[in-house]
């Protein structure tokens, strides 16, 4: 399966440099020299890589003019999830709201939403007899059992 990184929002500068819009949490692991994106369900080899302010720019292939990418641009650029390399504690989001969540008192809910509430602050809103709303961090997440596909989180009160 293919997951979504980013989109390529422009170029920049005349030798085929692609600016490339991610919030995707673990880009790290994808924008690497020699990696494989896939654009229009054609792979792409990442040949350098830089940030720029907000964007992750590549140069991809042998590609060194601006009028060669120029087809590129607009397009959503993904990366080969078994090729993503996750830690055990590491689930892409689409994986994530597939979970069950389980508290320290024994409740079971359900994860509706996941939500980015500022840059660094990713949220989760689960259904359990109510909604309750989740920072995902280390107080509030105590463990994720990618086998079981159960989250397993400690409330506070008041939560």
């Amino acid at each position: 399966m293919n997951v979504l990184i980013g989109k390529i929002v422009s170029c920049h500068g005349i030798k085929g440099e692609l600016k490339i819009l991610s919030d995707f949490p673990y880009k790290y692991k994808v924008f690497k020299i020699g990696n494989k994106l896939i654009i229009d369900n054609k792979e792409y080899i990442i040949k350098s890589y830089r940030v720029h302010k907000n964007f992750d720019m590549v140069t991809l292939n042998d590609y060194t003019d601006i009028n060669e990418v120029l087809f590129l641009l607009k397009k959503n650029v993904y990366f080969s999830e078994e090729n993503l390399d996750l830690d055990d504690n590491q689930v892409l989001d689409e994986d994530l709201i597939k979970y069950d969540v389980l508290t320290n008192d024994g409740k079971k809910g359900k994860i509706k939403e996941i939500f980015l509430a500022s840059p660094n602050n990713k949220i989760i809103r689960v259904l359990f007899d109510r909604e309750v709303l989740i920072p995902m961090n280390s107080p509030f997440i105590k463990n994720i059992d990618k086998n079981k596909k159960v989250l397993y989180v400690e409330l506070v009160d008041g939560m």
